[in-house]
């Protein structure tokens, strides 16, 4: 993975190797942004994400961050806590799944329209596996929207991310998208602030090719 993203050795390395099965193990029902921070991130999937569409919601939790009046055909979740998928209102159906060890998606390919992975990138080992899923499982022209922050459980996030600031975090993620055939990539700024902290809020936006097969 490191010598496909020219990264060095040791760039997916993380300080707390235990299981994430047990790191997830409690729910966690609180936001890991604040309210400007969400109310930003859903003001942008109103216009990202496809009214009427599916979606996956990878790396969720209790709530998606969705418009509350956008309709779509079906949201899935996925996370590795079930209290907290099973507390999502948005979500027609979840499953639970180590992507750092699995990173295969339960999934028929060209069976979505659009992905989103909230505020969790950082936690990804296997950044490139999970996101050629994603391309898999997205029919031709559909999107993922990856948003992130400063904010993480510092000892999960992979080391790469822990020695770098957010214009890197940004490139990163596009060289992520990159990797994963993803030819169409756009990121976005969408809070400066949060809370009073300068900590901003960047979402990457690819997209798949309208001819992939």
């Amino acid at each position: 993975m490191e010598d496909e993203l020219g990264l060095p050795a040791g760039a997916f390395a993380r300080i707390d190797n235990g299981a994430d099965e047990d790191f997830y193990e409690e729910p966690r029902l609180v936001y890991h942004i604040d309210d400007h921070a969400v109310a930003v991130l859903t003001e942008f999937y109103r216009t990202a994400l496809p009214s009427g569409g599916v979606v996956l919601d990878l790396m969720s939790s209790w709530v998606s961050h969705l418009p509350p009046e956008a309709e779509y055909a079906e949201v899935i979740g996925h996370g590795m806590n079930a209290a907290e998928l099973g507390a999502n209102p948005r979500l027609a159906r979840w499953f639970v799944q180590n992507l750092n060890r699995d990173p295969v998606l339960p999934l028929a390919g060209h069976s979505i329209d659009a992905a989103t992975i909230s505020v969790s990138v950082q936690y990804l080992q296997q950044p490139v596996a999970v996101l050629r899923e994603v391309a898999r499982v997205l029919r031709p022209g559909g999107i993922v929207a990856i948003s992130f922050s400063n904010r993480c459980f510092w000892t999960k996030a992979v080391a790469v991310w822990r020695a770098t600031g957010d214009d890197a975090h940004a490139a990163l993620v596009e060289r992520y998208l990159a990797a994963a055939g993803f030819g169409v990539i756009r990121t976005h700024r969408l809070a400066e602030w949060i809370e009073d902290e300068q900590d901003p809020l960047i979402a990457v936006v690819g997209r798949k090719s309208v001819t992939a097969c």
